[in-house]
């Protein structure tokens, strides 16, 4: 077996990379807990309260990736506050990106019913 093959470990759980509220670890790791409190902004993409075009949705989204990645590449280690801030940047884009992709599904189905 290859002695140098990637190892990665996920982070949930570890208390280094957890937030806590009122001496309570939270379930899942900061990154995490950013990207599910950005899933709360679904409805003002999905009904127009406010709209982003793809590419500030995927610049949204990158960061996430390249803090998890130069994590894991490069044994840096990122901060609580990064990990919410990107995860949250994250959460964010995500509900842009299906509210987009929905929408033109949406339109699609409308346009074959015409």
């Amino acid at each position: 077996m290859d002695k140098r093959r990637l190892h990665i470990t996920f982070c949930h759980r570890k208390p280094e990379r957890s937030l806590f509220w009122r001496g309570k670890q939270f379930p899942v790791c900061a990154r995490c807990t950013g990207i599910h409190i950005g899933y709360i902004t679904f409805p003002l993409f999905m009904f127009n309260f406010f709209t982003l075009n793809v590419w500030w949705t995927l610049a949204l989204i990158l960061p996430t990736y390249i803090d998890g990645i130069t994590q894991v590449f490069f044994k840096r280690e990122s901060n609580n506050f990064l990990r919410v801030t990107t995860g949250l940047m994250a959460g964010i884009g995500g509900m842009s990106l299906v509210a987009i992709i929905g929408k033109y599904i949406g339109n699609q189905i409308l346009l074959i019913f015409k």
